[in-house]
């Protein structure tokens, strides 16, 4: 959950009549209570930016989802592999039967997961993102494999170190801000992005200026204007707090 001061800070934000969009990876039901909680009515941009939604609402403003041809490779060539395949369609949570690494992860979120049996056989329409769970660095093995596969079909990317995921090659989290800032009314010149994971590197590269954590990927370190504290210390917030009290020209 949102700590305190980064809610604080959120709530400043706002009053000072700056837009603040929650941009990540997890699906819309997940992220749309840390939004309202927050008081943000901006859109929401999650799954990737693969969908962009109303906080308030609920209503999806934008859903790019997967081929389907590319979705039952994926799961074919993953499941075949011995790994957990967790498929997202209509904002709920799919799997083959419950396993640890299923369970962990809708814990982790807080989450219902329906286990349908054989994915090939009831997967009703293109999913919205598929995600992998399983042991670090096998993941880092198998994202090579995948991105080497899918190359120009998928977006492949990892969110956390055990969490690989697989959405629309037209998806990632800078085009799901675009979409977001252009109904919103702000340009990527404007935008200021904080980002930590893999998933975060193409947001960061999107917006005008990008900030990384201290604790962030590699990847994203390399490609931010600025490194603020880490999560830990609510780097986001600092930022943010500095900004709010430095002077206007």
């Amino acid at each position: 959950m949102l700590r305190p001061r980064t809610t604080a800070a959120i709530v400043a934000a706002r009053a000072a009549g700056i837009h603040v969009l929650l941009v990540t990876g997890r699906m819309f039901q997940s992220v749309r209570r840390y939004a309202l909680a927050a008081g943000i009515t901006d859109p929401v941009v999650c799954y990737q930016g693969a969908v962009v939604a109303d906080a308030t609402t609920g209503e999806f403003l934008r859903h790019v989802p997967m081929p389907e041809l590319e979705a039952r490779e994926v799961i074919a060539a993953v499941e075949a592999l011995g790994y957990t395949i967790l498929v997202y369609v209509d904002d709920e949570l799919y799997v083959a039967r419950e396993t640890p690494e299923s369970d962990a992860y809708a814990g982790f979120q807080h989450l219902v997961v329906h286990p349908v049996g054989d994915l090939l056989d009831w997967l009703p329409k293109p999913p919205t993102k598929l995600v992998t769970v399983g042991d670090p660095h096998e993941l880092d093995g198998l994202e090579v494999e995948m991105k080497a596969r899918f190359d120009g079909r998928l977006y492949i990317s990892k969110s956390l170190p055990h969490f690989l995921e697989f959405a629309s090659p037209a998806v990632h989290k800078g085009s799901g801000l675009d979409f977001a800032a252009k109904r919103v009314g702000f340009s990527r010149e404007q935008a200021v992005a904080f980002g930590d994971g893999e998933n975060d590197v193409e947001l960061l590269e999107w917006a005008g200026y990008g900030v990384a954590v201290a604790n962030a990927h590699p990847k994203v370190l390399a490609v931010a204007d600025l490194v603020c504290p880490s999560v830990d210390e609510e780097g986001v917030a600092q930022v943010i707090e500095a900004y709010l009290a430095a002077p206007t020209a």
